[in-house]
């Protein structure tokens, strides 16, 4: 049995991860400050993006408070006991002047058994101020910040119209980890002419950069974005099931054993989605991952 999972799963899960340091059940809490993103705003945004990121999050026109106890009444339908993260979500979360920031994470943190925040936001959205600020908070609650990066290779980061380098996401990490302020990264498998290679050396660079936990991501193409318009065009290939499980299982493999897989595919809405449709069985892929990992008798980080 795996040594980081409760559930007979061959890599370090969130639910193992949150129980070990918490002592119970941890929810995180989707919120949206309505910050929106800087790369929208500057760069018409990434090609890949209907609307920002965020689609789980609440209503931005009502006060996180009323958001946050929206989500905390049905987790609490299911499960009496519990701790909270609130988790900034939705759009770039840095993405606001230092005093709106705090008051915005403090007021989630006042709020009973909250014993964290998740910051999502941009490796180019993090000014030395709200840095300096963030290493403060770190050391009054337990602090992640997640960076969307997506890929490490330059030609895709330009076709995505990502917004910034590998060398801005690699700096962003390195000042956040000298902090000791956790770090979660997005990846998107799939992405338009990226081998498997290419997605494995993606997740190598980030082991060696020492991040505490990884979002994996397929590429969903959604309705009414660039990227849909691309696909039409171009009709450029897009991973089976089968592909995207096998990339995953070796990513894994070449992930240290300490860092925690927050997400293993996506579920996109069904509504918006044009491909991959066996995206929507999202069980039936965490299932077949984890029957292609026993099959082949492997572990995340037995290649490290």
């Amino acid at each position: 049995m795996f040594s980081y999972s409760f559930d007979n799963k061959r890599y370090h899960t969130l639910n193992y991860f949150y129980k070990t340091k918490f002592g119970k059940k941890v929810f995180k809490i989707s919120l949206n400050p309505g910050f929106g993103c800087p790369n929208i705003k500057n760069n018409y945004g990434c090609i890949f993006c209907a609307h920002q990121s965020g689609d789980f999050a609440g209503d931005p026109k009502d006060s996180l408070v009323k958001q946050f106890e929206e989500v905390k009444a049905r987790m609490e339908k299911k499960w009496k006991d519990g701790y909270y993260i609130g988790y900034f979500q939705a759009g770039t979360n840095t993405y606001a002047p230092l005093p709106i920031l705090k008051k915005c994470y403090e007021e989630i943190l006042r709020q009973p058994n909250v014993v964290g925040l998740a910051i999502a936001t941009r490796s180019d959205s993090i000014s030395n101020e709200v840095m300096d600020y963030l290493e403060e908070l770190n050391k009054k609650t337990y602090l992640t910040v997640e960076l969307g990066l997506q890929s490490i290779h330059a030609k895709t980061l330009k076709f995505i119209n990502r917004g910034h380098d590998l060398e801005n996401f690699t700096n962003c990490v390195k000042e956040l980890k000298k902090r000791k302020i956790a770090v979660v990264v997005h990846i998107i498998n799939g992405l338009p002419y990226e081998s498997k290679n290419d997605m494995i050396e993606t997740v190598k660079y980030l082991n060696q950069l020492g991040i505490d936990g990884i979002k994996i991501h397929m590429l969903h193409i959604l309705k009414n974005t660039p990227l849909a318009e691309i696909y039409n065009k171009e009709h450029f290939p897009i991973l089976t099931k089968e592909e995207y499980i096998a990339i995953v299982c070796e990513q894994l493999r070449y992930l240290n054993k300490n860092i925690v897989i927050h997400r293993i595919t996506g579920d996109p809405n069904k509504e918006d989605l044009v491909a991959p449709l066996w995206l929507l069985k999202k069980f039936v892929v965490l299932n077949d991952i984890d029957k292609e990992m026993k099959r082949q008798n492997i572990y995340q980080g037995d290649l490290v």
